[in-house]
């Protein structure tokens, strides 16, 4: 896997160079694990009392645990937008679910593979055009572990980047060993109610979970088979939080942005290491790329923000796993928009800022409902709803499902649940204007109009026609797998 020290990559008459480490050393094989919303708390390592999650945990023990990770968005399509592109959704105008960038955006597939990788990604996609996220479809169906194989083992002079996206424990959670977990021996989060239902959903979801486990172990398995276990940086990610009611999904909350996120570089990365500095998804790709030996500050995105930067919106955290530092970034920033989500009742923009105590959210049109068929629709959710016909308490609860004010603070250091919104609070007003300013001006940066962002979000998606075309080239790729296939030659 030794490159030459001239080797420059070439796309659409831009070039960037690559830096004398990656041409004085072997650069590593990439392999990105990408849960389907998994709240950060239910994984052994991080602290959940029942579910067993072996496989994950041991990832976490050999490298780093970046307990300080967030994504910008709570839905599947915005967040891995950002993952791949280092972009913020509304910049890139993946913010929507089911969502597309711009035209001329780039992401990782392309800055890797014009640099000599074999990028692939395997089952759950969710991004669009095909000509921002040029992979090839490794399988034809999840947990094709033969394909993988293949693709790892293609060539062993090349370097790789596959993205595993899984599936689970994305819900109605009916995968992994269901039985394992008696629901009535279970602990129920403090954030949830408690109640047979609540419990017989909470065993079918860590069943899934232990799925999700299997699946890393196959792929530790995998890695060790082929000997490329050592050269490979393994990142695991745990996407959004999961769909119960407070689970975090289609929320701002923690349980909705914050990650588990685990980083394993034989050699490099520290084993049994840990961080709670801030980071953001957006930070992957340039990340990725410096330990390519890309310099990330060479990278145009093809995608301007407001202000006319084409560079990322992340930033390379290579120095925070390697020990060289202990600090990332100040604040992480998040949104959601409800608009396009499936069942959505009314526009509920969301927007949000976060440092290392305080959050403050703003709920841009607070006189409508937040209502999402996934949540108000679920079983879960109705069962809550005929226990409190006799429970003012639990009513209450569950009204602050639906029912916010225009802005929230949270102090998450005696609040990690987010229940006492202190935001008028005078003791507090330096903090809120301070977060207020910053969200200001991260608005301003990305182009984010708020309301109207939030009402054009339709035009936002990529439609039938779009995932089709898509899955289609995405399958002829790997027919045409070496370095620099062409677009034209499979359309």
């Amino acid at each position: 896997m030794k490159v030459a020290l001239t080797l420059i990559a070439i796309a659409a008459g831009w070039t960037f160079p690559l830096s004398v480490f990656a041409a004085a050393e072997s650069r590593p094989n990439f392999l990105l694990i990408v849960a389907d919303d998994l709240c950060w708390r239910d994984l052994g390592v991080t602290g959940n009392p029942d579910v067993k999650t072996p496989h994950i945990d041991r990832l976490a023990t050999d490298g780093m645990s970046l307990s300080g990770m967030f994504t910008p968005a709570p839905t599947c399509s915005p967040c891995r937008h950002a993952l791949y592109t280092g972009l913020y959704p509304v910049r890139s105008g993946a913010y929507p679910n089911h969502a597309k960038v711009d035209p001329a955006t780039r992401s990782l597939f392309v800055y890797l593979r014009d640099s000599g990788y074999r990028v692939g990604l395997h089952n759950k996609s969710h991004v669009a055009p095909f000509e921002s996220f040029p992979f090839e479809q490794v399988g034809e169906r999840e947990d094709d572990f033969a394909a993988i194989r293949e693709f790892i083992q293609r060539d062993a002079t090349q370097p790789w980047l596959l993205v595993f996206a899984s599936s689970s424990p994305h819900s109605p959670w009916s995968k992994g060993p269901q039985g394992r977990y008696d629901p009535e021996k279970l602990t129920v989060p403090s954030y949830l109610h408690d109640n047979p239902t609540t419990r017989e959903a909470l065993a079918r979801y860590y069943a899934e979970i232990n799925a999700l486990d299997d699946q890393v172990g196959r792929l530790e398995s995998l890695l060790k088979d082929t000997k490329t276990r050592d050269e490979t940086v393994t990142l695991f990610l745990s996407e959004q939080g999961s769909a119960f009611p407070f689970g975090g999904k289609w929320t701002l909350s923690d349980n909705g942005i914050r990650v588990a996120a685990f980083l394993r570089w034989p050699g490099r990365v520290q084993p049994k290491s840990r961080t709670d500095a801030l980071v953001q998804y957006v930070d992957v790709a340039p990340t990725f790329l410096e330990m390519a030996g890309i310099v990330p500050a060479t990278i145009d995105t093809g995608c301007p923000d407001a202000l006319g930067n084409v560079g990322f919106d992340g930033r390379s955290f290579l120095g925070l796993v390697t020990g060289a530092t202990d600090r990332h970034r100040e604040y992480v920033f998040a949104e959601h928009t409800a608009v396009g989500v499936a069942g959505y009742k009314e526009p509920y923009p969301q927007r949000c800022v976060r440092d290392g105590r305080f959050k403050l959210v703003r709920n841009l049109m607070p006189e409508n409902e937040f209502f999402i068929r996934g949540i108000h629709q679920s079983s879960v959710y109705r069962s809550w709803l005929h226990d409190a016909e006799s429970d003012e308490k639990l009513i209450a609860r569950i009204d602050r499902l639906s029912v916010h004010p225009a802005v929230e603070l949270f102090d998450l250091q005696n609040d990690p649940f987010e229940t006492n919104n202190i935001a008028e609070d005078p003791r507090y007003e330096e903090h809120r204007r301070r977060l207020s300013g910053r969200l200001d001006a991260w608005m301003k940066q990305q182009g984010d109009e708020g309301i109207a962002t939030e009402l054009n979000a339709k035009s936002r998606q990529a439609g039938r026609k779009q995932w089709a075309r898509d899955r289609r080239m995405h399958r002829e790729a790997n027919r045409h797998a070496s370095i620099g296939f062409k677009y034209e030659e499979i359309e």
